[in-house]
């Protein structure tokens, strides 16, 4: 088996078309063929069902693409492995994160990074947690910011970094020309907290499959007796907020994301204990943030490079008390 063969059959699973996949690689049509061939020879499967041009995957060819995708990611991270050598001059990045942290904190911890390693190539992608540890245990990602705890026990290795609060996002009424109307059902009570309980019977506008903010906010609910009712599902975060700010429905969201935007009130949730018996109340809803990649997996040079910036980052905020609200760091400082 070679390299070059997995890269024909990856190539042509994706597009589906050997035609297509050979362009793509820039070789011929033929040659991409005979390669297909002599990997189906030495597997003694066949590994695309080929019936009137419709190219699909066999069960056999099911099973390898996944394997294949990690075989050639984890050949190209060697490569550059060895070319980081050099003293950090080049070298790629590729880093998941969350919608929230990519809007918020991430920003500023890549403008760091890049000022002091302008020669690394930075990747992002942006996903839900869920989305992100399947594409990390893929080896489609280096590392990536998931939300802790894992489901199904992946593969991975995890740091916690981040812990932030989780809360109610409702319209405010800025909203230029919004009619009153829209506005009855999504807007809360304003209380300087809100419980689970006060989430029944509302509209709630929620994330797509993917996002630990749509399984947690659905399991809160449950725990508390009764199914959320949903008003719109399946947005990504800026489009979740959107629907708030326009009265669709309330949404459980970070506290970070809400920053700058007139248009959105976020209420905490707490949860009742003997504390709020007493009067006072605790957080009920809080996520945390960790910074993961594979257990089998030795990060790069640049790699390590961007997990160091990223947490001597997030300390000096910290200490600078310039992080979000709602937001606090699990890292200590490594010089005190």
């Amino acid at each position: 088996m070679q390299l070059q063969q997995l890269a024909y059959f990856v190539a042509v699973a994706e597009v589906r078309h050997f035609t297509q996949a050979a362009e793509i690689l820039r070789v011929a049509q033929p040659s991409l063929s005979k390669q297909i061939r002599a990997l189906e020879a030495e597997l003694k499967v066949s590994l695309f069902s080929r019936a009137r041009g419709n190219i699909t995957l066999t069960p056999a060819g099911e099973v390898l693409l996944p394997l294949a995708k990690r075989i050639l990611a984890d050949v190209e991270t060697a490569r550059l492995e060895v070319q980081e050598l050099a003293g950090l001059k080049r070298g790629r990045v590729r880093l998941g994160a969350t919608p929230s942290l990519c809007a918020g904190l991430l920003a500023d911890v890549l403008r760091r990074f890049h000022d002091a390693y302008p020669g690394i190539q930075l990747l992002v992608e942006e996903g839900g947690s869920r989305d992100l540890v399947r594409e990390l245990t893929r080896g489609s990602l280096d590392m990536a910011l998931v939300i802790l705890p894992l489901h199904g026990d992946p593969p991975l290795d995890t740091t916690p970094i981040l812990r932030e609060v989780l809360v109610v996002a409702s319209p405010t009424g800025a909203e230029a020309g919004l009619p009153e109307r829209s506005l009855k059902a999504a807007q809360l009570p304003r209380r300087s907290f809100l419980r689970i309980e006060d989430l029944r019977n509302r509209p709630l506008v929620m994330f797509r499959p993917g996002y630990d903010l749509r399984e947690a906010t659905i399991s809160a609910c449950r725990a508390a007796g009764f199914e959320p009712r949903f008003a719109v599902e399946g947005g990504e975060m800026d489009a979740v907020l959107r629907f708030v700010e326009v009265g669709l429905g309330v949404a459980v969201v970070p506290s970070m994301v809400l920053a700058g935007r007139p248009g959105l009130r976020g209420t905490p949730l707490v949860l009742p204990d003997e504390e709020a018996r007493r009067g006072r109340h605790r957080p009920g809803l809080l996520r945390t943030i960790a910074l993961a990649h594979r257990k089998d997996v030795e990060l790069t040079h640049a790699a390590r490079a961007f997990q160091e910036t990223l947490e001597t980052f997030l300390v000096e905020a910290s200490l600078a008390g310039s992080l979000p609200p709602g937001v606090e760091t699990l890292l200590t400082d490594k010089d005190s």
